[in-house]
């Protein structure tokens, strides 16, 4: 049976969300895992735990906790109400923030692993050659934590994609604005649609192998080059 317009819908708005979610996250994820691989400071375990939350916690709990800040009596739901926002709740823009949330963890700790792996020689010469901060990032941090980035970019993506308990409590199931491919998968579940399930749930697992595939492929490329 082949796939109907709400199926490519899904695939389309899940795509589109994985997409903003995983540039967000490295925009946002770099100066935290830049920060976690160099600071001393006391902060450093407190922060790490609230980014690796996502990794021990439900998925429900968080989009219970997301459902309740972001809607009308929340603190954030306030906020954008006052600013004549409306709440982000049952909308495309919750669904970004709770995944921006519930995928952290995949992208800054390859970060934070890649950078920690440069180490502080590097960084010394440049500032020898009295190279400021934004070049040293360009010029020499960025370009050695390149596989770091690529790693985190397709864990962002993937995991971004697979979501389900999350993007279900803050978006709800609203057709063409919330509903993706994990919640359609449900749909058809629940009603017994099976051989649309099967498509679907068969492209996941697909996508799932690739991305796995592309890993592992890009690890041992650098490996055999190192």
């Amino acid at each position: 049976m082949p796939l109907t317009s709400a199926d490519y819908a899904a695939i389309w708005l899940t795509l589109k969300l994985a997409s903003l979610t995983t540039v967000i996250l490295l925009l946002i994820g770099t100066p935290i895992a830049l920060w976690l691989s160099r600071t001393r400071s006391w902060l450093r375990g407190p922060v790490g735990a609230v980014v690796a939350l996502p990794l021990v916690l439900p998925p429900t709990v968080i989009g219970f906790y997301l459902l309740l800040a972001l809607g009308p009596n929340g603190w954030i739901g306030q906020f954008t109400q006052a600013l004549g926002l409306g709440t982000l709740t049952f909308s495309f823009t919750g669904l970004v923030i709770g995944s921006v949330i519930y995928s952290m963890p995949f992208v800054v700790q390859p970060l934070q692993n890649a950078f920690a792996a440069i180490g502080s020689r590097p960084l010394e010469v440049a500032a020898t050659l009295r190279a400021g901060p934004w070049d040293t990032f360009f010029s020499v941090v960025l370009p050695l934590a390149r596989p770091g980035f690529i790693t985190a970019a397709i864990l962002g993506f993937a995991h971004t994609v697979g979501e389900f308990g999350v993007v279900l409590m803050i978006g709800g199931n609203i057709p063409e604005k919330t509903r993706v491919v994990s919640v359609q998968i449900y749909d058809h579940v629940e009603a017994l649609e099976y051989a649309q399930a099967h498509w679907l749930a068969a492209a996941m697992l697909v996508f799932s192998f690739l991305v796995l595939l592309a890993l592992y492929s890009s690890r041992r490329a650098r490996a055999g080059w190192s």
